[in-house]
């Protein structure tokens, strides 16, 4: 890692109250992007706020947002969140095989219209900047007014998680194959 270690005996007293909240909340501990993100105990503050609620209380269904946190993660070959998050999509349902087209970046072959819809909405967004009509109109009707907002803002939180992960080489645990190729 690119920062000082945190070593949880010497935090800041601004520190020390964002590591106890994020400790005790349900993310079950303080990892990846935090250690980084508490060197600005501020900005690590509103983060995870921000983070909380949309991984844990956002409009879009929650294996929906776990395929879309690994579509991020390769978009950004960020080894640490891939590491993290594809044992979850796996467990809420996403397939072992779409997860394994994802992380070489070939084409998923869907067996849910729900996932097919958010994938290409998501893969378009972090291709282009932008999504065409079609596949807005796929995802509004998949997903609401609120849904959409909702999915937009997930993966612009987890695109800033991404590249704090990489930009501070947080990496994954020792033993552990990489995901991506370095």
């Amino acid at each position: 890692m690119r920062l000082p270690d945190l070593d949880p005996a010497h935090l800041t007293p601004e520190q020390q109250v964002i590591w106890d909240r994020i400790a005790s909340g349900p993310r079950g501990g303080v990892r990846g992007p935090y250690f980084a993100l508490l060197q600005s105990p501020q900005l690590c503050e509103e983060f995870e706020r921000l983070g909380r609620y949309l991984r844990y209380d956002c409009a879009v269904p929650h294996h929906l947002r776990e395929l879309s946190i690994l579509v991020v993660a390769r978009r950004w070959k960020a080894q640490y969140e891939w590491f993290a998050h594809a044992p979850i999509a796996a467990k809420a349902g996403i397939p072992a095989a779409v997860i394994e087209a994802i992380r070489t970046g070939a084409a998923p072959a869907f067996e849910s219209e729900d996932t097919r819809v958010v994938y290409e909405y998501v893969h378009e967004l972090l291709a282009n900047g932008r999504v065409g009509e079609p596949r807005h109109q796929a995802a509004l009707k998949l997903l609401g007014v609120r849904g959409i907002v909702d999915l937009v803002s997930f993966v612009g939180h987890y695109g800033n998680i991404a590249l704090t992960l990489n930009a501070f080489e947080i990496g994954i645990p020792p033993g552990n194959p990489l995901p991506f190729p370095a």
